[in-house]
């Protein structure tokens, strides 16, 4: 027991008291941190606030808030060629992820074992899994698709589907008018004024002629390209009859409706619905200020300041129209498949236009999810790094790593941005944390009308998925 043996007259104390005591000094204590961090949280609001203002368009908050997927009205869509209704979206849903349309494979082995989901998975952020998508010739999944490798038995290395650049991430592409790296997809937009070259260097882009934009283009071109066929006995064999029905109710029970075409529309409706719009930036920006830690809202003033990413990454998906060359590595020079140093998208926008002044200029991309799954992470249009902190440090040196790409060639945008290493962790917390959105399987659906294991039913994947 305490007390003061000097004082006669004193009473020892209870112990009770002491921990009453002790109670109060915590609070005491909290109190006063809380009240510590309050003014520094509010600053770093302000500032945020300040600084995104700054770099939107319209100088508002509300330029960067991404709409719900449901509100259909305000998602980015061609009105005139394309507009969107539920059960289009629905419908292209389900082409996405049914392997049953995967009609046209080279051999008899890949008929029916992959979607366009293989290569867009919502656990990868709608990326490939793996450091480049496999579509036909393709085996196995892994947990989040890492595990796809060549069917080496039936396919050569020139027999697969894959591309040589890595595909992009679907996340907001409703906010891209002109696709791929080299945004050669759509007649509007950036490629107003191009119609000289359209078809002249990859027979593709003459589907520009049909004053599409991007997304239907180049998905009415993948169909094809990706070996998946839709008719009329398809769509009565597999159950989409009534869904296309519905999704195009002006073109009901005519045969040119199940095809091709109409399943791209459905399947660029399903994309545009895809949209990132949980991620704790999402949240911050509807006035959450809780929805970011310190160090990812700091990250975020780097982002916008300092480090100078919104002069590039300005519109709503934190991508734009710009094409930059950045003198990172083909997938060529990383020995990945059936990728060659003559393919033209080792070019970039020239590959595209013919003008040597686009060369090695690529499509800055939207960066929500850049970083979706723990152990296998792909970055740049050659897959050349494979991790955030990396891309942060090659931004952050801005020299060619490209052998052909000399750095008078670098864009001019692209410079040392002088970060620190603090700095840098900052950054990545934003990137990583802050621009994550955590619920992306909420745009998978439970099953398939086909009944086929998805997204890939090759044997090897149906083990891996457990839909054997």
């Amino acid at each position: 027991m305490y007390y003061f043996k000097e004082n006669k007259n004193y009473t020892p104390m209870k112990p009770q008291f002491f921990t009453v005591l002790l109670y109060c000094s915590i609070i005491v204590v909290l109190s006063s941190c809380i009240g510590d961090k309050t003014p520094i949280n509010a600053a770093l609001d302000n500032e945020l606030t300040k600084s995104v203002i700054r770099a939107a368009e319209d100088n508002t908050l509300s330029y960067y808030i991404l709409p719900s997927e449901t509100d259909i009205q305000n998602i980015p869509q061609d009105f005139e060629n394309n507009p969107l209704n539920q059960a289009k979206i629905d419908l292209g849903k389900f082409l996405f992820f049914d392997t049953g349309i995967a009609q046209d494979a080279l051999f008899e082995s890949g008929v029916g074992t992959y979607s366009c989901a293989t290569c867009h998975l919502p656990e990868a952020g709608f990326k490939p899994g793996n450091f480049q998508g496999i579509a036909d010739g393709g085996l196995g999944f892994g947990i989040n698709g890492e595990d796809r490798v060549m069917n080496y038995d039936d396919y050569q290395e020139s027999d697969l589907d894959v591309q040589s650049a890595r595909p992009l991430s679907l996340l907001n592409v409703a906010y891209v008018n002109n696709t791929f790296w080299s945004g050669q997809f759509g007649a509007t937009h950036e490629n107003e004024g191009t119609e000289d070259v359209w078809g002249l260097l990859d027979h593709a882009t003459e589907l520009n002629h049909m004053g599409l934009q991007g997304l239907e283009t180049q998905n009415m071109e993948g169909m094809t390209v990706h070996r998946m066929r839709v008719n009329k006995e398809i769509a009565d064999q597999f159950g989409y009859t009534e869904l296309f029905d519905t999704a195009f109710p002006e073109l009901a029970g005519q045969d040119t409706l199940y095809s091709n075409t109409y399943a791209s529309f459905a399947l660029s409706a399903y994309i545009r619905s895809l949209l990132s719009n949980k991620a704790p930036f999402q949240d911050w920006l509807k006035g959450d200020s809780n929805a970011m830690t310190a160090d990812e809202k700091e990250g975020a003033i780097l982002f916008f300041n300092k480090a100078n990413c919104s002069r590039c990454h300005y519109k709503p998906n934190l991508g734009s129209l710009e094409f930059h060359a950045l003198g990172v590595k083909d997938m060529y020079q990383l020995d990945y498949f059936d990728a060659h140093p003559d393919d033209l998208r080792n070019l970039g926008r020239a590959g595209f236009t013919n003008n040597p002044e686009d060369n090695y200029k690529f499509k800055v991309p939207g960066i929500y999810n850049i970083d979706n799954i723990d152990d296998q992470k792909f970055l740049f249009h050659g897959a050349s790094k494979t991790s955030v902190r990396d891309l942060l440090i090659y931004k952050n040196e801005a020299v060619s790593e490209n052998p052909n790409i000399p750095n008078e060639l670098l864009s001019d945008k692209f410079e040392p941005l002088y970060l620190t290493d603090s700095e840098i962790d900052k950054l990545e917390a934003f990137l990583v944390n802050g621009l994550r959105d955590p619920d992306l399987m909420r745009y998978a659906p439970e099953e398939v009308p086909s009944g086929q294991c998805f997204p890939n039913a090759d044997p090897e994947s149906i083990r891996d998925l457990g839909c054997d």
